[in-house]
């Protein structure tokens, strides 16, 4: 047989990296417990060496097509590379980034996959992909096997060959991407809100496109565009006010969505109204009593966020997170029967929490006893004091490192920690990462999720 066909070059295959080697062991047990075939790709999308055996068994669809397809007989790993569906298989984990961080897929002789990317400290390293059942009805895949090999197999031995692979229904197949996900989100080290983060930006970009068609059928280029809805702003600061975040959000949904329409290929511009709306919202402040100091921090911050946006998705994804976070506080008091006290005593935390302060202090200045005011701020509050210290100190901390070179210890003692160790061990309680680390991304975790073309998808829209 002929070895590689002209337009396939031989891959150069690199040192697995251990976090894949994890993943290999980890399949196997997948594999027992599932009956399903597994293979491991590297962040080249290449299959590790270490799946050669499981590659090369019965149970791997794909062989079939390397075979007849590609007229390759099927020995070593680089034959492997030779499958004419690679592409698809690529494209399908790229996809998965879009999907939140898994996909389904089918070939077309009908052979169910499924595949979840794996990361490591916030990097694409590589995918878990699984397969080894039918989507379709065994006559139709034999048929089309029997086209591919231009009857080169006879139809018994075609169908001998697919009694390997049983039927997978809807049902199963969601349940074996599920697992399968869990299982890429328990190897990706460093990378816990990875997958959260795709699934949370793929509702967004979603959303986002959906408006932004209902616009192009609405406004067709032969009509005046529609202008920037100032009126808009004025009911995402009511909803926000009401403590209606969900109505907050699909109001910004509408204004992002004309802003994108209106300005395509105007990315800056975009970023400007966006910073502008960013400042606007903080003016609420104004009519909740958020302190100056605290001000200034957040609108830094929200600037910062959006000036760091590369794209449509980060500009997007950073607006949602102003609003959330505006909302939460704006509502942190909205409906608690001992709101007056409360407030009180939140505001003498903002301004002391840098030293260390007793229960006693806080509840003297709400005016209750220290007993009373521990029971009614957790009943309340929804957390006991301690724990919205810490969060409240880990939040300073983490404007801090990203926004000041003071050293770790500094940083501690400027937060109310008693020790660098102590603060160290906070800190990553609620942010999932060391101090350090946190200062080496820039506290951008979302920055290194691959991209998900979704600016792609937007400038399609004006193209159809």
């Amino acid at each position: 047989m002929k070895k590689y066909p002209d337009r396939v070059t031989s891959p150069v295959f690199e040192k697995t990296s251990p976090i894949l080697l994890r993943a290999h062991a980890l399949m196997k047990v997948y594999a027992r417990a599932t009956g399903a075939h597994t293979c491991i790709n590297d962040h080249n999308y290449l299959p590790i060496p270490e799946m050669t055996e499981e590659m090369l068994g019965e149970k791997n669809a794909c062989l079939f097509c390397i075979r007849y397809r590609n007229n390759i007989e099927v020995k070593n790993l680089q034959d492997l590379y030779a499958n004419p569906c690679k592409e698809m298989h690529i494209n399908a984990i790229k996809e998965s980034y879009r999907f939140g961080g898994s996909y389904t897929y089918m070939c077309p002789l009908g052979f169910m996959f499924w595949t979840s990317p794996i990361y490591l400290n916030e990097q694409f390293v590589g995918a878990v992909m699984g397969s080894g059942f039918l989507g379709t009805d065994d006559s139709e895949t034999c048929a089309k096997m029997s086209s591919i090999c231009e009857g080169a197999v006879a139809e018994t031995e075609l169908k001998r060959t697919l009694d390997r692979f049983p039927r997978g229904d809807a049902k199963k197949i969601k349940s074996l991407t599920e697992l399968m996900l869990l299982c890429a989100q328990s190897l990706s080290v460093g990378s816990e809100g990875c997958h959260a983060a795709m699934k949370r930006r793929l509702e967004q970009q979603t959303k986002l496109s959906i408006k932004i068609e209902e616009l192009k059928n609405q406004y067709p280029p032969d009509v005046k565009q529609p202008e920037y809805p100032l009126y808009k702003e004025h009911e995402l600061f009511e909803a926000l006010l009401q403590g209606n975040t969900e109505m907050g959000k699909q109001i910004l949904n509408e204004i992002l969505a004309i802003l994108f329409f209106v300005n395509p290929d105007q990315f800056k511009n975009i970023q400007y109204r966006a910073i502008e709306l960013a400042v606007l919202l903080l003016r609420m402040e104004t009519r909740v009593d958020f302190s100056a100091k605290s001000v200034l921090e957040i609108n830094n911050r929200y600037i910062k966020t959006i000036q760091e946006a590369a794209n449509i998705e980060d500009l997007t994804d950073a607006m949602y997170r102003i609003v959330d976070d505006l909302a939460g506080q704006i509502s942190s008091f909205q409906g608690i029967h001992h709101a007056s006290a409360l407030k009180k005593a939140e505001l003498f935390i903002v301004e002391n929490f840098t030293r260390k302060i007793s229960l006693e202090e806080i509840a003297g200045a709400a005016g209750f006893s220290a007993p009373y005011f521990s029971t009614i701020f957790k009943e309340e509050m929804g957390e006991n004091l301690s724990s919205y210290l810490n969060r409240l100190r880990v939040g300073k901390a983490s404007y801090l490192l990203t926004e000041t070179n003071l050293s770790l210890s500094k940083i501690a003692r400027a937060c109310g920690f008693e020790d660098q160790s102590w603060f160290s061990k906070i800190f990553k309680q609620y942010n999932g990462i060391s101090p350090g680390k946190y200062r080496n991304q820039e506290g951008k975790k979302l920055s290194k999720i691959p991209a998900t073309e979704f600016s792609d998808d937007y400038r399609r829209i004006f193209e159809k």
